[in-house]
């Protein structure tokens, strides 16, 4: 479908839907306290009991219905029956980050983003509550919601990412969110994507920024697969734009040699990649991102500043000091909070420097949710087991082609981790678009099935 103002009807109902269902992971956090509080706020402690059904066995709440929400809560159930499993979910429908590059530039359509929450409860055996957390009460093993409390046996906080805009030399509330709104990064979806894919569609031609932030950002793949979409784009619809991709990395940080030939092959003189870009500054106002040697002008933008986990985990007090990103302090092979086995956090608020991607959310979670339900029973699972990490990049819009990546990863006696067992396949090929499809739907069918 052309992005252009004739399909309005279209693009509308699109907009109305995504629209309805808020940005952001679930959970995120309405009031605020001291990482170091040691129990909610009076007002919070007032809270009356949510009004759910009374739990049938030991109550497992899963908080945040992403990747790693919907497969943790389907497969404690699966892992053991007898858990009263409840997700609690913020949004009202469920819409995903993996595959979204395309629908930016209409290769798919938004229903194929877009499942039901309640389907997954009701297709999987537990509860979806829809509401927002707002504090932890671990003594009390207590859950605070906009909708009250509950109680809960094992506790997993799967909120995501938020991002942080100060690494790239933002301090000022009003710039970062000029940058926020006009300018969204595109990588927590819902109203960031409806947004860019507003800004293609009546874009006019210029300079159409893009950028790759440091650090083990969401999805390392997904700003150089933007990249060459939205440069397909321009080269299908003739539009005379040009895509810069300024790069915090000192090179592509994943598939380097496919994303290589799809700039060079595909779009050349369409796509200007500038790695080692360390942003310094940014000018919403005069749209300018600069560095300590280089400043960049741009027409539009999707600006991708360095990711952090969630707010809520430094919030409750479950971040560690020492991590950049604010991850959390949790057992790396079993993923509970130290000191406390009934509180997990699983996905991308995790420390382990595992790709921050839809596939390694799903495995990841699988196997928390092997742990936690032998818990649950008196049992222990002795042995760390891998996530695993599949990621298709679409690099050409028509005819869809793709590269691809399959890979593990051992986690060594010295307590690191490394990759394990990658598999690379960096020639691009219309089988590999069409995969990338039968991947997305085969984990939707997984999740919410």
């Amino acid at each position: 479908m052309k992005l252009t103002r004739r399909n309005f009807l279209k693009l509308t109902g699109s907009t109305a839907t995504a629209a309805a269902m808020g940005a952001g992971a679930g959970g995120a956090l309405l009031g605020s306290k001291p990482a170091a509080a040691a129990s909610p706020a009076p007002a919070v402690q007032r809270m009356g009991a949510a009004e759910l059904p009374k739990p049938k066995g030991p109550r497992a709440v899963v908080l945040g219905g992403g990747w790693a929400g919907l497969t943790l809560a389907k497969y404690l159930k699966k892992e053991n029956p007898k858990l009263d499993v409840v997700l609690i979910e913020k949004r009202a429908t469920f819409m995903s980050c993996p595959i979204s590059n395309l629908w930016l530039v209409g290769g798919v359509e938004l229903e194929f983003l877009t499942h039901s929450f309640l389907d997954a409860a009701r297709n999987n055996n537990y509860l979806f509550f829809n509401a927002t957390m707002i504090d932890l009460d671990r003594e009390k093993r207590r859950v605070y919601t906009d909708q009250g409390y509950l109680d809960y046996d094992y506790l997993a906080l799967c909120p995501g990412i938020d991002y942080n805009y100060k690494a790239i030399g933002v301090d000022d509330p009003e710039a970062e969110y000029k940058l926020r709104q006009n300018y969204p990064a595109g990588f927590m979806p819902g109203s960031e994507h409806i947004s860019i894919r507003n800004k293609l569609e009546d874009f006019d031609g210029g300079v159409f920024l893009l950028t790759v932030p440091a650090g083990n950002y969401r999805c390392l793949p997904g700003p150089y697969e933007r990249a060459c979409l939205v440069a397909s784009y321009f080269k299908k619809e003739k539009i005379p734009g040009k895509v810069v991709l300024l790069d915090a990395n000192p090179d592509i940080t994943i598939k380097k040699d496919g994303f290589h030939a799809a700039f060079d092959e595909l779009y050349k003189g369409i796509i200007e990649y500038k790695p080692s870009f360390a942003i310094k500054s940014v000018d919403p106002d005069k749209r300018v991102v600069s560095s300590d040697f280089e400043d960049i002008k741009f027409d539009d933008a999707a600006i991708y500043p360095r990711v952090r986990a969630s707010r809520l985990i430094e919030q409750l007090g479950l971040a560690d000091p020492k991590s950049p990103q604010m991850e959390a302090r949790i057992d790396q092979q079993f993923n509970n909070v130290i000191g406390d086995d009934r509180v997990y956090v699983v996905g991308d608020a995790r420390p382990m420097p595992f790709s921050k991607s839809g596939n390694t959310a799903n495995s990841e979670a699988k196997n928390i949710a092997r742990v936690i339900a032998a818990r649950s029973m008196g049992k222990e699972v002795k042995e760390w087991v891998s996530p695993h990490t599949v990621c298709y990049s679409v690099v050409q819009l028509e005819p869809r082609e793709a590269i691809s990546v399959d890979a593990y990863y051992k986690h060594n006696p010295d307590g690191s981790f490394a990759f394990d067992r990658v598999k690379l396949f960096e020639k691009r090929s219309v089988a590999r678009g069409e995969a990338t499809l039968e991947w997305a739907e085969g984990l939707y069918r997984d999740m919410f099935g």
